[in-house]
């Protein structure tokens, strides 16, 4: 057996050789192998028991590795973790059965990196598997940084749809996310309902106690709403003391008149701000689509309008529900059909 020193230009410019003598047990390996197999072992030992040849299936033992031509090889450690493996095996100079096996990680170097903590210096100086990696690293952090840009820009882009479908004051849903979700209900055909609601003597809470007062009535009637409707119903402000109730999927009238009868009971509390009690109620005018039902929006709207006005002139706190006769009695005493400013 050659002394190991016979090897050291081998170790230099192939780390991942191994030496094989005649008999196939491992005489010598480069530097990274051992790293690889640090506290293994691989002197002495016989190759075969190291590693499983993959390619070319027909090598099962060292007389069919035995060869006076090169053999490419396709292997695999058979510890873990398994490393795939490229190689050559060539026969020596010496003429002795010595055999020499040059591996490679091939298209496993990203692996073989990292289940082994090799660096730079465990490759051979000419060998371009560590400026491959360089470029893997660099588009890899390429491709987090764009990732994260464009994470960064669809949560903006998100959090400004957000902001153009909320009301800034309560975090209620705007006008321009209730006729959203209207022309998508309008569109499916389906029961629903819309309840306007309107406060009751709000006006009155503005002119004496200031809109400090004002606006921290209308943030504890946008929790009262949100508390007595389900998760999936909207709840929207649309206008100063406005706001509307889409209810989607109502099977029952009784629903709606509960519904509506919880609403006014809550906001017949007074509201404490600053040592005063703000005192308020609400009308409320509702319209129950039916499947089958193709209004416009505009009529949608306008008949929910009249059905608010019916509670507003029957003594306001109270809720009704749309029928034509509303219309017709509506429209003998010349109320339009249109939306139209509406008492305090």
């Amino acid at each position: 057996m050659r002394p190991i020193e016979d090897f050291s230009a081998l170790d230099v410019l192939c780390p991942m050789h191994l030496i094989l003598g005649s008999t196939g047990h491992i005489l010598h390996a480069g530097p990274t192998l051992r790293k690889m197999r640090a506290g293994l072992g691989l002197t002495g030992q016989r190759f075969l028991e190291v590693f499983e040849v993959k390619r070319p299936r027909a090598l099962t033992s060292m007389a069919d590795l035995v060869s006076h031509e090169p053999q490419k090889l396709r292997l695999k450690l058979r510890a873990p973790p398994h490393t795939a493996l490229k190689g050559v095996l060539v026969p020596a100079v010496d003429g002795g059965g010595t055999m020499i096996v040059n591996l490679s990680f091939g298209i496993s170097i990203l692996d073989g990196v990292r289940d082994f903590a090799l660096t730079n210096a465990d490759f051979a100086a000419t060998d371009l598997a560590i400026e491959m990696l360089y470029l893997v690293e660099a588009k890899t952090a390429a491709m987090e940084a764009s990732y994260n840009l464009n994470s960064k820009l669809q949560g903006a882009k998100i959090a400004a749809e957000e902001q153009a479908f909320t009301d800034t004051l309560t975090g209620l849903k705007n006008r321009r996310a209730l006729d959203t979700v209207l022309t998508r209900l309008l569109g499916a055909s389906n029961s629903f309902a819309v309840m306007q609601i309107d406060l009751d003597y709000f006006k009155t809470v503005n002119d004496t106690l200031g809109h400090a007062a004002g606006d921290h009535v209308l943030q504890h009637v946008a929790r009262i709403m949100v508390d007595e409707t389900r998760s999936h119903d909207l709840v929207a402000r649309v206008g100063g003391d406005e706001f509307t109730v889409v209810l989607p999927d109502v099977r029952d009238e009784s629903i709606l008149r509960r519904v509506g009868r919880r609403i006014i009971e809550r906001l017949e509390v007074p509201i404490p701000f600053e040592g005063t009690d703000c005192k308020i109620s609400a009308s409320i005018g509702t319209v129950w689509i039916q499947p089958g039902d193709r209004p416009t929006m505009e009529d949608l709207l306008s008949n929910a309008d009249v059905a608010l006005y019916a509670s507003k002139h029957a003594g306001r706190a109270t809720q009704t529900l749309y029928t034509p006769d509303l219309r017709n009695a509506a429209n003998a005493v010349a109320v339009p059909a249109a939306r139209r400013p509406r008492p305090a």
